[in-house]
């Protein structure tokens, strides 16, 4: 197991607890004996921290773990960022759901302790990226651990596109949009489409049609080493935009393409060694326990 001593801390400005959370954390691994670097913004949340500070590309540089404190949203857009430099990431939970993030405040020290002595679990999760090209141009381009959505923005109104994958004609489609999602996305956006929940090790996309206007489109689950290609037909009447987790937006126009596929480096995602993916279902989705308990 990799040891961490070159630490980065990330965070979401703007929350009380996550302010305490912060200095709660940096305490502790100065305590530890780590190296801790803060990324930049922090400095106005914690302005007597006298701790070295940098961007978040040069903290994937130079550190040998992350650790994010705040939502998936936090990490989401951490892991968009880092999984170039294939740094560990782990998610302290400040947010709501916390798929992701998974360490818990009340648990911080403990198990933080059992990290730092190199007793965790490490998963690789692959992101998406998509290209919008216009007459054979690129003109934008969004990364995703979630999902790539093709949608028409603000408006509500149903958009026209085609759907390739690795190249064959799937099928030509009217609907408010289309969701591309990862295994690690089926539990966000993906879900509440209507789509189907997929284990994070899981090779596979699924694309989830949003508001159909045909009741046989449904959720279509492909190799995850599949090229989608979404072409936008020029019957629509405005620019539509494609965003990916939720963050990231370009515009695309009529006759515009997407293309969607795999990036070549994955996010090393950081777990408690106690981590249960079904146990986080359970718990964040409602579902049933075991009978007696």
């Amino acid at each position: 197991m990799e040891q961490f001593k070159h630490i980065g801390v990330i965070g979401r400005p703007g929350s009380d607890r996550i302010e305490a959370t912060l200095k709660r954390l940096c305490t502790y691994l100065l305590g530890r004996g780590a190296q801790v670097v803060l990324e930049e913004p922090l400095t106005e949340l914690m302005p007597d921290h006298g701790l070295d500070t940098c961007t978040r590309d040069k903290m994937g540089e130079i550190c040998d773990l992350v650790i994010v404190v705040g939502g998936d949203g936090s990490l989401l857009g951490a892991a968009r960022a880092l999984a170039k430099y294939q740094v560990p990431v782990l998610g302290v939970n400040r947010g709501r759901l916390g798929f992701l993030t998974d360490i818990s405040p009340d648990q911080l020290e403990e198990q933080l302790d059992e990290v730092l002595d190199g007793r965790y679990i490490m998963e690789s999760r692959f992101l998406l990226k998509g290209i919008v090209r216009r007459d054979g141009k690129e003109v934008g381009r969004v990364d995703a651990l979630n999902e790539v959505v093709l949608h028409p923005g603000k408006a509500t109104r149903m958009i026209e596109f085609e759907v390739f994958i690795d190249g064959q004609f799937v099928y030509s489609q009217r609907s408010d949009g289309l969701i591309i999602s990862t295994p690690t996305g089926s539990t966000a956006y993906s879900l509440s489409g209507g789509g189907p929940i997929m284990h994070p090790r899981l090779n596979a996309l699924v694309l989830v049609p949003m508001f159909p206007h045909t009741l046989g489109s449904r959720p279509l689950v492909v190799d995850g080493n599949s090229e989608i290609k979404l072409v936008i037909s020029h019957d629509n009447e405005d620019c539509l935009n494609v965003s990916s987790d939720g963050q990231e937006l370009v515009s695309s126009a009529p006759g515009d393409t997407v293309t969607i596929r795999k990036k070549n480096h994955k996010l090393r995602l950081i777990h408690p060694l106690d981590h249960n993916y079904y146990e986080i279902c359970r718990s964040k989705l409602g579902w049933g326990h075991r009978l007696g308990d």
